[in-house]
């Protein structure tokens, strides 16, 4: 097993996060990201913690007469009185979100995580999967579902709602693809992972440009980075490019291989100051690139760590300010 260099790690992030065309430093993953602003957060700031900080715990919602679940991890320096990040993890087809957070290591980042559970689709077996894909249930309205979900942690946490992130892996990263489409009002930003793109019937126009980073194998023989025509999934970096021309985007692909198995696409100038990116691991299989444990089949890159380079794209994005109440930031 190959171990990232700090050097790699670091070069990696700068391009992703597109730094030679800003100026500034970017602050590292171990600075303090949380929101500082007076202004007030959600319902739930205040509140007592509904679970010990560090830990992670199944919880209930009801959503569309059903009784939904999700694995909630609040951050071991929560602090009630200070508004969180929420970052949104969609298991694959047949997973939980309980095996997702094993492997994704997205419970380290400085954010509430959530990791929801899908209802079982069609197809045989107990697998579960998300609105969109040819195999999901019937009749499940996930999106309805995801704005439950965050109705309940914006009334149990302190949440920061310009800050919501929504990533996932395979059926899952598809679903974040349709949250993008659907609930750009609430999704601040996106990042798939060995995305299945289903096409869903539905021609998408978001309410907003939505800043993308999408990571993807190229030797994934499940969802294939080349598309499946049979299955109606694009090729990869169709699929990024087009959400870079939903974006706006007037300049990429800007493309850059970091090491022999990392070549990062860029797509900016685009509206609003939104990004869109693309990381091709090549030779890289169904699985989320750094993962220490099984996570799909084929190969695992541990030239780089999807969390801390999802999250480096992610915390830059926040949803717009609106209207007479806006939160004006403070610098950290």
């Amino acid at each position: 097993m190959r171990i990232p260099t700090p050097a790699v790690v670091t070069s990696v992030m700068t391009v992703v996060a597109g730094l030679t065309l800003l100026s500034g430093p970017f602050p590292p993953a171990s600075a303090d990201t949380r929101d500082r602003s007076q202004a007030p957060g959600s319902r739930g700031c205040g509140l007592a913690v509904p679970q010990s900080p560090g830990s992670s715990e199944l919880r209930e919602i009801s959503s569309g007469d059903r009784v939904r679940t999700y694995q909630l991890h609040i951050p071991s320096d929560y602090d009630p009185k200070r508004r969180w990040p929420v970052v949104l993890t969609f298991h694959g087809r047949g997973s939980t979100g309980a095996e997702i957070e094993e492997f994704s290591k997205l419970s380290a980042l400085p954010a509430i995580v959530a990791y929801p559970n899908g209802v079982i689709g069609t197809g045989g077996g107990d697998r579960q999967a998300w609105q969109g894909a040819p195999y999901a249930a019937p009749g499940v309205d996930d999106v309805a579902f995801t704005d439950d979900l965050l109705d309940d942690l914006e009334a149990r946490l302190c949440v920061d709602r310009r800050r919501v992130y929504a990533t996932g892996k395979s059926n899952g990263a598809g679903f974040t693809g349709v949250l993008a489409c659907r609930s750009a009002d609430r999704i601040a930003a996106i990042a798939p992972v060995a995305g299945a793109f289903y096409p869903t019937g539905e021609e998408c126009h978001p309410s907003r440009p939505v800043p993308v980073i999408e990571f993807h194998g190229t030797a994934d023989v499940t969802i294939p980075y080349a598309g499946d025509a049979d299955r109606g999934l694009p090729a990869i970096p169709d699929w990024a490019a087009a959400w870079a021309d939903r974006d706006g985007c007037r300049t990429g692909p800007l493309q850059q291989t970091i090491e022999p198995d990392i070549t990062v696409s860029r797509w900016v100038g685009c509206d609003r100051g939104t990004q869109v990116s693309h990381v091709a691991v090549t030779g890289g299989g169904h699985t989320w690139p750094g993962a220490d444990i099984y996570s799909g089949g084929g190969v695992t890159t541990q030239t780089i760590e999807a969390h801390e380079v999802l999250w480096q794209f992610l915390r830059r994005h926040r949803l717009p300010v609106r209207g007479a109440t806006a939160l004006i930031e403070e610098s950290s």
